[in-house]
Order: C-alpha cells, then sequence, then structure tokens
C-alpha cells in the first residue's frame, strides 16, 4: 500500500480510503431496490483485513446507518492504527430548512458527541460537513463551532463533504476548512478546475464515486435506452484499456490515483473480494501523461445531465 499527505494536515493517508457506508446501510446504484447489508462480524472481519492490508483511511458518518459502530467495535483497541474521517448530521431538516443559528452549536455538539460514542474514541481525525452547500458554507457560526472542537481536541481536522464545484471553490476561498472530500471520476471531472488551487493552498482533496456508484463498471454496457448518450460515452473508454487496466473498474479507479492533487481515492468495500482487486489496482502503476491527457479529455460532454438521483427517480437504473 502507498501513502500520500492529506494536503499540509501532516496526516498520512492509504491511498485507498475505505469507504464505510456499504457496512452501515443498505447502499446500491438503484437505491429504491438497496437491501442487502452485511452482517456485522462480516464487516468487522472485512475492516480488520482492510487495516491488514495496508489501509489506515477509514470514513464513515452519522448519517450512514450502523458504520460509526461497527467501525468502532472493529477498531476499538487500534485506535492510534487508523485515521477516521466522519461526518456531521445533515444541517438541513426534510423540508430543507436549516435550524436557527443560535441552535447550531448544539447542534454540532450533539452530532459529534454521537460520533465519538459509536467510534469508541475521544477524538476524530477528520471531521466534515455532510453535504456543504454554498449557505451552508457562509454561516460563520459553523466555523466558530468547529474551531472550538479543535480546541477542545475532540477533531483533528476540520473539512468538508460537497457535491458541486462552486462549492468547492467557495471552501477553498474559506481558509478554514483543510480537506475537501467531492465527487470525481471519468465521466464527472468538474472539480478539477480547483485542485490546483487546493494544492496551492495545502487543502486535502479526498474523491469519491469513482465508480459512480457502480455505473462505471460493466454494466454500463447494458444501460436503460434513456442512458443510450452514457452508454454510447462508456464505450470510448476502452481505447484507454491496457495490459493493466483492462476494465472498467481498474481504470476508473487508476484514473482518480492517477491525479497528483488527489490525497486519497474513497472505494466502497464490502466483500473481500473486493478489497482484495482494490488492493491489486492501487500499486502505483498508474496513468502515463499521455494517457492521462486523453482521460481527460472524454469527460462527459453534458455535465448537468449527471444525475444519479434523478435517474433512479425515473425509474432509469
Amino acid at each position: 500500500m502507498r501513502y500520500r499527505e492529506l494536503g499540509n494536515t501532516g496526516i498520512k493517508v492509504s491511498e485507498i480510503a475505505f469507504g464505510g457506508v456499504e457496512i452501515g446501510m443498505p447502499y446500491a446504484l438503484n437505491m429504491s431496490n438497496a437491501k442487502h447489508m452485511m452482517a456485522k462480524d462480516e464487516a468487522i472481519y472485512l475492516l480488520n483485513k482492510s487495516l491488514d492490508s495496508g489501509i489506515n483511511f477509514f470514513d464513515t458518518a452519522r448519517l450512514y446507518g450502523e458504520s460509526e459502530a461497527i467501525m468502532g467495535e472493529a477498531f476499538k483497541y487500534k485506535r492510534d492504527k487508523v485515521i477516521l474521517a466522519s461526518k456531521c448530521r445533515h444541517f438541513r431538516d426534510s423540508n430543507g430548512f436549516l435550524p436557527e443559528v443560535s441552535q447550531i452549536r448544539s447542534f454540532v455538539n450533539q452530532s459529534i458527541n454521537e460520533s465519538l460514542e459509536k467510534l469508541n474514541t475521544d477524538y476524530i481525525d477528520v471531521y466534515m460537513l455532510h453535504y456543504a452547500d454554498l449557505e451552508i458554507l457562509e454561516i460563520d457560526e459553523i466555523k466558530e463551532v468547529f474551531q472550538e472542537l479543535i480546541i477542545e481536541g475532540k477533531i483533528r481536522v476540520p473539512g468538508v463533504s460537497v457535491y458541486e464545484q462552486n462549492e468547492t471553490k467557495l471552501a477553498l476561498e474559506k481558509g478554514f476548512w483543510k480537506v475537501i472530500q467531492l465527487p470525481f471520476n471519468l465521466m464527472d471531472q468538474k472539480h478539477a478546475v480547483h485542485f490546483d488551487k487546493a494544492d496551492q493552498l495545502g487543502v486535502g482533496i479526498v474523491v469519491r464515486s469513482v465508480l459512480m456508484r457502480g455505473l462505471l463498471t460493466e454494466r454500463s454496457f447494458n444501460l436503460h435506452p434513456e442512458l443510450k448518450q452514457v452508454q454510447d460515452h462508456v464505450q470510448q473508454y476502452k481505447q484507454l484499456y491496457s495490459e493493466h487496466m483492462n476494465n472498467l473498474p481498474s481504470l476508473a479507479m487508476k484514473f482518480a490515483a492517477s491525479i497528483n492533487e488527489v490525497s486519497s481515492v474513497l472505494v466502497g468495500i464490502d466483500k473481500i473480494e473486493f478489497l482484495e482487486e482494490a488492493i491489486k489496482v492501487f500499486d502505483g502503476n498508474y496513468f502515463s501523461d499521455k494517457q492521462l491527457e486523453k482521460a481527460k479529455s472524454l469527460n462527459f460532454p453534458n455535465q448537468s445531465f449527471l444525475n444519479l438521483a434523478q435517474w433512479d427517480k425515473n425509474g432509469w437504473l
């Protein structure tokens, strides 16, 4: 396993970040049909096997079902061996409303205290806002309470999880958030315009959705008719295949790992065979400059169409 600096935080993380959503709740490309979830003992075994394989970076969230509790049990006596990242509860309620400013401190403190208890620890290495939109990023009181948590020793590094590139831009401009977790893959490369700035500021970039919730796998060659433009585009990635990248998942993961500004690549793992395959992929043998230039030119042209949540609602997945 290879390791990279997480920006200028002083933390070294494995190139693979273990994505903890799948071990804590049912999760699938078609969320309405997501029913399978690992048994607790199997998940604990998988976490320890991942640690033994060299992965030291584990990502979870307050809203990932039993994920925090399972990680807490797995790493109870191995806390010094792992880098834990978790996320605050969503600030917006089911109607999209934010809490009153006067409630923010108690909201964040309740969320992190729940996480600390579940994770069996007294500190979290990287603690993030979950779905930090532009309005949330503008609330100074959130930054203030996160700063208090750093002083109290409950978190080492503050971060944000975002969706849109303008959110990444604003998070960087704020100058406080030291880690940004964002979606990035062969199809959707729009956040890359901010990678140089993040590197200059020493902000660690953790990328997720590298397989687009399983879309960038062989199933992309047999999609719903309404997604024909996506299926046709995915066919183009075959021209990037080589001896070390002869299938779509390995190509997609190696592409993300080839970006110098990326500190770690979040990979959802819920089977031993997925872990073993990921370990093989992250071997340091990544894209050449020429391959990387070609891959960057093959991002999906109609970015606004890439909305998996809407596709799911439409019944296309």
